[in-house]
Parts: C-alpha cells; sequence; structure tokens
C-alpha cells in the first residue's frame, strides 16, 4: 500500500466516524476560498472535514447552546446585504452558500490560518 492510498483510507475512515452519509462533495465559499465538503452535513462537520485539529479540539458543545460556531452567510448570486445568522452546528451545508464571516472560534487551516 502507497503513502498516499494509506493516507486516503485513514481520511475514509475518519469521515465514517464524523460525518453522515454523502455520496458527493458539495461547493460553498468559505471567506472568498472555494472548498468542496460532504452533502447532507451540518455545516460545523464540513469545517472539521476541512481542519480536523482545528475543529475536534475547538471550544464548540455541538448542540447550539454556546454559539461559538455561528457564521454568517448568503446564497450564491445574492450579496452580503443578504446574509443571514446561523449556527454551523445546527445548518446543513448547501451547494452555493457563500460564508462571509465565522466567528473567532472558528480556525479553518488554509482559510483563516
Amino acid at each position: 500500500m502507497t503513502d498516499q492510498s494509506a493516507g486516503q483510507n485513514a481520511l475514509q475512515d475518519i469521515d465514517a466516524d464524523l460525518l453522515d452519509p454523502y455520496e458527493n462533495l458539495v461547493s460553498i465559499d468559505v471567506l472568498g476560498v472555494e472548498v468542496n465538503v460532504p452533502e447532507k452535513n451540518r455545516l460545523l462537520r464540513c469545517f472539521q472535514y476541512l481542519s480536523l485539529n482545528t475543529i475536534s479540539y475547538g471550544d464548540f458543545c455541538w448542540n447550539g447552546e454556546c454559539t461559538n460556531c455561528q457564521i454568517w452567510y448568503h446564497m450564491k448570486g445574492q450579496d452580503e446585504l443578504n446574509d443571514r445568522p446561523a449556527l454551523s452546528c445546527r445548518i446543513e451545508c448547501v451547494e452555493g452558500m457563500v460564508i462571509t464571516k465565522l466567528s473567532r472560534f472558528i480556525e479553518l487551516e488554509g482559510i483563516t490560518k
């Protein structure tokens, strides 16, 4: 087994443990960076998919009580005047979502750090 295939197998194991079942990745924009995340999953889990260590060890309750995972978003084709607040642990990711602001508690490797 090559290092690359071993890494992919490890990622698939993590996916199965953390994510709801999905068949496809959907494209969303996070602070101007287009990323692909698993469909049919809460946005905070998608952030964990993108940045396993920073989100896994972040200060999140995962049930909407702490509000540390708050984001502001609109849909593709709209502008920031249409931004809505949401808790990323409660909202499902949707193709074309544009996230314009993240709580200071959300750190994403390659995007915010």
